[in-house]
């Protein structure tokens, strides 16, 4: 009698321990995968981690890593966003993504890259000068900053006053450029224009900032 009453505890033993297993492995979501964007404004990677057993799909990885790489090269992207755009990608997967971004700035810390186009900011920066952004509103007087303009699109400045919700950007280069634009009239008199081109000097909300000029390559 006392070897079969052994016999059914352990039986209940390896029972409960079954039922212990079930419930631990029942509570942990195996489609939880752990993704960290890995940029430094100019080059973008993706690292993946997760507790589901067997192949990731590859299809679902790569269409991370693109839509990554253009977010990050999108002046329009924030770190929220792209988190965002990473998780319906796999979601359509069947993955719940819990997603990172890692830069040479620190974790989420955004990186943009971008050109001069102009030499507004001579002597400091050259026109076609390769620039690497940190997305940021963390601004402070004397910062080289790029903005979006109305008019101009996006525009590479000097941070010289911050008032209230209002920024005034400047131009490192001062010089007036003077030259003569030339007109032919309907009756055939050409007409000369003498032009002066200042560089932009402009106020705009401190919304329109995307961030900081932290590398010039």
């Amino acid at each position: 009698m006392r070897s079969t009453n052994w016999l059914i505890l352990g039986l209940l033993s390896i029972i409960v321990i079954a039922v212990a297993a079930s419930a631990i492995y029942n509570g942990l979501d195996t489609n939880n995968i752990n993704i960290v964007i890995n940029t430094n404004g100019t080059n973008t990677d993706i690292n993946y981690q997760t507790m589901l057993y067997g192949s990731i799909p590859q299809e679902m990885i790569q269409k991370i890593k693109d839509k990554s790489t253009s977010d990050v090269e999108s002046s329009n992207s924030t770190v929220n966003s792209i988190k965002s755009d990473v998780k319906n990608i796999a979601s359509k997967y069947n993955y719940n993504a819990n997603v990172k971004i890692s830069s040479q700035f620190g974790t989420d810390q955004l990186p943009m890259p971008a050109t001069v186009n102009g030499t507004s900011m001579v002597p400091t920066l050259q026109d076609g000068q390769e620039i690497i952004v940190l997305k940021t509103n963390n601004l402070k007087v004397g910062d080289i900053v790029v903005a979006v303009h109305p008019t101009y699109g996006l525009i590479v400045k000097r941070l010289s006053i911050i008032d209230a919700n209002q920024v005034y950007l400047t131009s490192d280069n001062k010089n007036v450029e003077i030259f003569n634009n030339e007109t032919t009239l309907p009756n055939g008199t050409v007409e000369t224009v003498t032009v002066k081109k200042t560089p932009l000097n402009t106020w705009l909300p401190t919304n329109n900032v995307i961030g900081v000029v932290k590398v010039i390559e």
